[in-house]
């Protein structure tokens, strides 16, 4: 079938194939190395795969409570003890989604009503504008400029009006591997205090931040954690991000709005991996470990790209390097994006198409969350590239 008898009114006219989908498959059509979509592409822990083949073959293979097992919701309530100093109830407080885009879709469809206003930093993950636009409100776009990326506090209050009914940011960030600070925190406190604003705290790359002993987080501030939505991804933090499987902590009353929306989009999250989850995680060494697992994956890759023809901060969280490549090129960022695919071998992602409206300043991103060997091969062919 081709052509509808009918007028279609696309409800996100804008909205294309994502730029993930298209240097994935520019990067398969090419046989190039794919730095661009962010996902591992080492194996996962043997003991947790194990966990989840025992929990298939015992039968727990039905709907799971709406809200996640309860099991790992009261695991999820320890390790946030542990690691945030923070007491949560696994009843009123946490619902495990399919995901963090479903969690984080589901939060905004709870609380924003037509004709609100959110407050988007830009660059920013794709999934956050078409929800805000599906939820029929207007999208205040604050964008940052490379490569510090830093929130403009002091012009944020001229952002803010009666219609702002929410504010989401990402820490650390994906795509530029900056990570917020107290201060950030203090300054948002200060910002929305007096206000019926609410939060939406993208945190799935919680457990990957370098040259620090901790980054900040929502739930390590008592009064912006009572106005929030925090979202986490177990994909990010397992290596898996195929499961699509993550979780959200909130108030008690927000909990409760999040789940009508989620109850009614998705009801329940994949049973056996719930299931093995709550298990592994009673040991937390695999996530404690995380910062100095990437943060070698991160030096080796910024070791092995040093002398190209590219500039960069080294990146402070997450498992991607933005990189500036004006010394070498005056095409935008998607054209030369493309043509590293096509005639170097090597995929990335141009940082433009995390702006609603574009940028204009020369970055790209490269996802280091893969094998030595597949991050050395990529480096050799850029410099092969550039004939170096």
């Amino acid at each position: 079938m081709n052509d509808i008898p009918f007028q279609l009114n696309s409800k996100l006219p804008q909205v294309g194939t994502t730029i993930f989908t298209v240097m994935s498959a520019l990067a398969a059509e090419h046989q190039a190395i794919n730095l661009s979509q962010g996902f591992p592409d080492f194996p996962l822990d043997e003991q947790l795969l194990t966990l989840i083949g025992e929990k298939y073959k015992a039968g727990l293979n039905q709907y799971a409570p709406m809200p996640g097992v309860p099991a790992l919701r009261e695991a999820i309530v320890e390790k946030c003890r542990l690691r945030y100093g923070i007491h949560l109830h696994a009843d009123d407080n946490i619902t495990v989604t399919p995901g963090a885009t479903e969690a984080i879709f589901a939060a905004i469809t709870a609380v924003v009503h037509p004709g609100d206003e959110v407050i988007v930093f830009e660059p920013a993950y794709d999934c956050y504008i078409p929800a805000i636009e599906l939820a029929g409100a207007k999208v205040i776009s604050i964008p940052l400029k490379g490569p510090d990326y830093r929130i403009p506090w002091s012009e944020m209050t001229q952002y803010i009006s009666p219609k702002t009914s929410m504010i989401i940011f990402n820490t650390p960030h994906n795509p530029t591997g900056t990570v917020w600070e107290e201060s950030d925190l203090a300054q948002l406190y200060q910002l929305v205090k007096d206000t019926n604003i609410i939060l939406l705290s993208d945190e799935v790359y919680e457990h990957i931040y370098f040259d620090t002993e901790q980054t900040a987080s929502i739930l390590r501030h008592p009064q912006l954690a009572e106005r929030s939505f925090a979202v986490y991804s177990f994909g990010k933090t397992f290596h898996a991000t195929g499961w699509k499987v993550g979780y959200v902590i909130a108030p008690k009353e927000l909990t409760k709005e999040f789940r009508k929306v989620h109850q009614f989009n998705v009801f329940s999250t994949h049973t056996p991996i719930q299931h093995a989850l709550a298990t592994h995680m009673q040991n937390p060494a695999h996530y404690e470990a995380l910062p100095t697992f990437y943060q070698q994956k991160r030096d080796y890759f910024l070791e092995l790209i040093k002398d190209l023809p590219f500039t960069f901060t080294p990146s402070k969280g997450s498992y991607f390097q933005v990189v500036d490549y004006s010394a070498v090129s005056s095409l935008n960022d998607l054209d030369f994006a493309k043509k590293l695919t096509i005639e170097a071998g090597v995929a990335t992602v141009p940082v433009s198409a995390f702006y609603s409206r574009g940028s204009k300043e020369k970055f790209i991103r490269f996802c280091f969350a893969k094998k030595e060997e597949t991050l050395l091969a990529a480096a050799e062919r850029l410099r092969k590239y550039f004939a170096l």
